[in-house]
């Protein structure tokens, strides 16, 4: 079964990519449109989710706002009485409890949240815990080992993530809770539906192996094991059994070669299988019959645990070494949890091996995969897949020997990656910059759930228990009900991350408006992202009116030849349109890719505006950010190319300002799903969307500029890629050609708001002296 992409989103999805939508009880398609729009389109929730007494719903971003608050923190200030605290809190909470929870946009790619428009800031506080009571909070753990160690585990099970003293708390705090109640009903509905099917056929794509198998596979032992653990109903542990049998090729068809089922040439599918069979045999444990432990163990040890063995003591496992990313995470959580779980009851050994190695490996290696900054040091997509992989060894650790070995603390910066995703979360969808990943399947961003209460950042998980895929066996477990507030509450608007290889800005109007103004540019380094980047120093992507006018292609195909070969100049990959500096939303000179040796340089600022404790927000005018960045050295026919995007008019219009000295010709450009309407003149265009508009101007236009369009296709000049490129149906290219020499090129976005906006003209101040007041 072959991938398939829709354009502009870069998500791959076939025939397992399925999710129960918690809004409407059916299953829905994983992250992918439900209409035209080749990337993201936003509207109308269809369905309402009611959980206590209110409908929450309508369009947010109603143009009726009050002032923003500044005064409101993250977390709890050490100054607050804990009287005054939790009682504020409780009210919050009270008040949080009478709304229920907010719905999706079931019709966009991400099915972004929609808060209500409201200005009652009553249930919306600053993001903190209410005081503890029998009915929202967790009970202590009664396991205290004697001393940390890998190899010494509780006794009672389940060991990994929810020991039985959290089930038995569980059903009390579901009662009480409107995320864990849908939560819950969304883990049963996906249960059922998994029930019903036939198991997990085998499939290897060849560039994912079996990835998209081993996913589904765990994700549907998680729903199942669960929905037997809240129900004791053995029918769910018939079913899982079933899908055990299926992946150790005792089913009713064959599930891979005899002598290697789990595809351990791609060890990320052995990986995610081993963790899988891991989490059936402890959730289920007190339910195996000693020949089913036995089956289970020998499977594992055939297919896993044993390759697994090889992987760490030779050099079959390359993810080991110096792989800061999704690979490592990943495959030394699979092996963790699995050999957790069957620790002490097999006696081969092997698992003891592997757990000598797995987690100091994993701190070396998986932990540094956050920069100092808080960025996922691949893509904004494969932090789904590392932080899963992070969060699940950390959690199961945890409960397992009561300690995370370093996991946690290994990188002081770990703690911030919250804030990335936070960030590079756009109004409708993700920077979605480079490489996204095969299908997300148990990968979520639930770790914001956990780290929320590790790292003590309760704003990370009421960021998350509001998204559509919050709806997980894990996060009923990381989930503290005492959680109150809103995530945004004291959130400044902007932020920056400087670490020399990421190098990015966030910024936008409004962190509650689905319609909201959302602007990100990158610069950044462009090899050292595990094969994952694009040549793409100066890519921005831009959101307004619910639409995102300025986009991303995302992931090339993953089966084409050497697409992972990246490390020069003349590399396979930077012969794909879709990693080439023409497939991205930049400056192109001389037809040519970007030097892959580029190091720009960045500069920024913001009026630091912060959102208050409502969902309603109008900025000051004078409210603005700005980043700039020199990347020079990413071009071989310039001596100077700079870049720089602004906020204007009270965060209403943006300003795109390049200034170039080029040796051969300068080409600007954007790909847009927009219809493109270029004027007479040929400065200005109108772009239309999803029934919205955007303006688009040159300022000052230097002689001879004017708007063009083309598809988004490869130059004729372009040396011809190992195969051919992917199509991009719907996408057009916004372009402007100018001849070598020197340049200022100042475009205007203006997106049409609803109701009488007045638009300005900003002055042209050169990118040096731009500044926080230069453009008033």
């Amino acid at each position: 079964m072959s991938a398939s992409y829709d354009n502009l989103n870069g998500q791959n999805h076939n025939s397992y990519t399925e999710r129960n939508d918690e809004n409407s009880g059916f299953i829905t398609p994983a992250r992918r449109s439900k209409g035209t729009s080749n990337w993201i389109k936003i509207g109308i929730p269809l369905l309402i989710v009611v959980i206590v007494a209110a409908v929450v719903g309508g369009v947010v971003g109603s143009r009726h706002k009050s002032h923003s608050s500044s005064s409101s923190a993250a977390a709890l200030s050490p100054s607050q009485s804990a009287a005054s605290a939790s009682a504020a809190a409780s009210v919050a909470a009270s008040q949080k409890l009478a709304i229920g929870r907010f719905a999706t946009a079931t019709n966009s790619f991400y099915m972004m949240p929609v808060y209500p428009s409201t200005t009652d800031s009553a249930a919306f506080g600053s993001p903190t815990l209410a005081a503890s009571s029998n009915q929202n909070s967790w009970p202590a753990d009664s396991f205290t080992p004697s001393k940390p160690d890998v190899l010494t585990v509780r006794t009672d099970r389940p060991r990994l993530i929810a020991p039985a003293f959290k089930w038995a708390a569980l059903p009390s705090l579901i009662a009480n809770d409107p995320y864990l109640q849908g939560w819950n009903a969304t883990i049963f509905g996906n249960a059922t539906a998994y029930k019903a099917l036939s198991p997990v056929a085998y499939f290897n794509d060849n560039s994912s192996g079996i990835l998209d198998n081993a996913r589904a596979i765990k994700e549907r032992i998680k729903a199942l094991a669960y929905v037997y653990r809240m129900t004791n109903d053995t029918s769910w542990v018939d079913r899982a059994w079933e899908e055990i049998q299926n992946a150790a090729g005792n089913g009713t068809v064959d599930f891979g070669p005899a002598d290697d089922r789990w595809n351990s040439g791609h060890f990320l599918d052995t990986a995610e299988i081993s963790a899988a069979y891991g989490i059936a045999y402890d959730w289920l444990y007190d339910l195996w019959t000693p020949s089913q432990k036995s089956m289970i163990i020998s499977t594992l040890l055939k297919y896993g645990l044993q390759p697994g063995l090889n992987q760490v003591t030779t050099s079959a496992g390359w993810w080991r070494t110096n792989t800061q990313g999704n690979w490592n995470c990943v495959c030394n959580s699979g092996l963790t949890i699995a050999s957790l779980a069957v620790l002490g009851d097999d006696k081969s050994g092997v698992p003891e091996q592997l757990l000598q190695t797995t987690v100091d490996n994993a701190v070396e290696n998986c932990a540094q995969a956050v920069s100092d900054d808080g960025t996922w040091a691949e893509t904004a997509n494969y932090w789904y897949f590392g932080t899963t992989g992070h969060a699940e060894m950390t959690a199961a650790l945890l409960s397992a020997t009561g300690s995370d070995y370093g996991l946690l603390s290994g990188n002081t910066n770990f703690a911030k990656t919250g804030d990335f995703h936070m960030y590079v979360t756009g109004a409708t969808s993700l920077f979605n910059y480079g490489d996204h990943g095969p299908n997300k399947y148990s990968s979520t961003a639930n770790s914001m759930i956990f780290y929320a209460s590790q790292y003590n950042q309760p704003q990370y998980a009421l960021f998350q228990r509001d998204q559509w895929d919050a709806a997980d066996p894990w996060s009923m477990f990381w989930y503290d009900p005492r959680l109150s507030g809103a995530f945004w509450d004291g959130k400044p608007l902007d932020h920056f991350f400087d670490n020399d290889l990421d190098q990015w800005g966030s910024m936008r109007s409004s962190w509650t408006d689905i319609n909201a103004l959302y602007v990100a540019m990158k610069a950044g380094k462009l090899l050292g992202h595990q094969n994952h980047n694009d040549l793409d120093v100066g890519d921005f992507v831009l959101d307004a009116l619910g639409t995102r006018w300025a986009g991303e292609l995302g992931s090339g195909d993953y089966n084409s030849p050497n697409y992972f070969v990246g490390e020069t100049q003349t590399s396979p990959r930077w012969q794909y349109y879709r990693k080439m500096t023409e497939g991205q939303n930049t400056i192109v000179i001389n037809k040519a890719n970007q030097n892959v040796n580029a190091a720009p340089t960045v500069n920024h600022d913001t009026s630091n505006t912060t959102q208050g404790p409502t969902t309603v927000l109008e900025v000051d005018q004078d409210s603005t950010a700005y980043f700039t960045t020199d990347m020079s050295s990413a071009y071989f026919d310039a001596t100077s190319v700079k870049r720089g995007i602004r906020l204007l008019n009270g965060r209403k219009q943006v300003l795109l300002q390049d200034e170039v000295t080029a040796s051969q010709e300068v080409m600007w450009r954007m790909h847009t799903n927009a219809t493109v309407s270029i004027d007479s003149g040929g400065t200005s265009a109108t772009l239309t969307l999803d029934g919205q508009t955007m303006k688009v101007a040159m300022l000052n236009p230097p002689s001879g500029a004017a708007f063009t369009t083309s598809k988004a296709v490869r130059f004729d000049s372009d040396p011809t890629p190992p195969i051919p490129d992917q199509d991009n149906p719907g996408v057009t290219v916004l372009i402007i050609d100018l001849p070598a020499g020197t340049y200022t090129l100042e475009v205007l976005f203006n997106p049409q708001w609803p109701g009488s906006v007045n638009y300005v003209t900003p002055p042209s101040v050169a990118l040096d002296q731009w500044s926080l007041t230069s453009h008033n």
